[in-house]
């Protein structure tokens, strides 16, 4: 099998890294590698940002709730930024009245998420494990302060990554007809008999897994995935307007 293919087969989020330093040799390969991600109209509407601080990251990991954010050898956050752009279209003289829309964030944000997964590919091709922290988004307006964010900069996706400190139970992924069709969507009729045999599965996963065993299926799983939202999530639009955008 083609190895990059076998690589992203092989996914696995690592939460337990070893004390094993990454070498800022790594950390600007796995920037450049970012950098050559597609980006929307070459505007490349996103920034990376590399958490070296320690009590930053500690303040991370408790936005998070996910102490392991912490103890990771780096830590990534990826920005929707378009203060960049913003500011050479205002020192050309024109109005950045534009950027507030959220269209522009939402470009931003695409990017950003792009540029993540190239990421996590690259990393984990060096030996290095990750996990996507989309647990940022907790406390949208409590990050953007940490981070001194400026209008047209939020926040979208976080990476900790470093060298595994375990190895993980591969997940299995939903039945390929349920997330994949052709030509149009279709209208879902009895969902939880055509997941009979991955809930099969999936409770098969959970029970046996070396941590966090519980008796679980799919549809168990989102029905109470569905009833949990953090508070600080609620407020995401209001966060993401503070930072200057989807004002109209």
């Amino acid at each position: 099998m083609n190895p990059v293919i076998e690589g992203q087969l092989q996914h696995k989020s690592i939460r337990k890294f070893t004390d094993q330093a990454i070498s800022k040799e790594i950390i600007s390969t796995l920037v450049e590698v970012a950098q050559h991600t597609a980006t929307s109209n070459y505007a490349q509407s996103y920034s990376i940002m590399s958490i070296t601080d320690v009590e930053k990251k500690k303040r991370i990991a408790e936005i998070g709730g996910q102490p392991y954010i912490a103890e990771s050898g780096h830590l990534f956050i990826l920005l929707s930024d378009q203060s960049r752009n913003a500011t050479i279209v205002e020192e050309a003289g024109e109005s950045s009245e534009v950027f507030t829309s959220f269209d522009k964030f939402f470009i931003g944000a695409t990017d950003a998420i792009l540029a993540a997964q190239n990421i996590v590919i690259a990393a984990e091709s060096l030996g290095l494990g990750t996990v996507l922290l989309g647990s940022i988004l907790n406390q949208v307006d409590q990050l953007s302060e940490l981070l001194d964010l400026p209008k047209f900069v939020v926040p979208v996706l976080g990476i900790a990554l470093g060298y595994p400190n375990q190895e993980p139970q591969m997940k299995p992924r939903l039945p390929e007809k349920l997330i994949h069709f052709e030509n149009s969507y279709p209208r879902w009729e009895n969902v939880s008999q055509q997941l009979e045999e991955y809930d099969g599965t999936v409770t098969s996963y959970y029970s046996a897994r070396d941590s966090n065993k519980r008796i679980e299926t799919f549809a168990q799983m989102i029905t109470q995935w569905s009833q949990l939202t953090h508070p600080g999530r609620l407020k995401m639009l209001e966060n993401i307007q503070k930072q200057g955008f989807a004002k109209f």
